[in-house]
């Protein structure tokens, strides 16, 4: 398991893997994912470079709610291959905390 802490700053997006998702075999992950700051949504999504430098969506892994809603989606690595893995924030302009955690 591992828990990623991050700020979506003034650019209004926030790359979580620095690499496309490879997987060779089936494995499910279980992805928890919340926002920490009033005022503000995020969204969890898997897509090209392409999706992530125009911020705009790929595949929508989560959404968020307010401070203390905390998300779970469980998905197949498959759905994840050859994408990356980022955070938009959707409403607001405040930096954006949020706590990602997979296993």
């Amino acid at each position: 398991m591992i828990t990623i802490n991050g700020t979506v700053g003034s650019s209004g997006k926030y790359l979580v893997t620095g690499m496309p998702v490879d997987t060779k075999t089936h494995a499910v992950l279980k992805i928890a994912f919340e926002n920490l700051t009033s005022g503000t949504n995020l969204g969890l999504f898997a897509g090209t470079d392409a999706d992530f430098a125009a911020g705009s969506g790929g595949l929508q892994l989560s959404d968020s709610g307010g401070p203390g809603f905390q998300f779970l989606t469980i998905v197949d690595t498959h759905k994840l291959a050859g994408k990356i893995i980022y955070v938009l924030r959707e409403v607001g302009t405040a930096d954006s905390l949020f706590k990602l955690t997979v296993d």
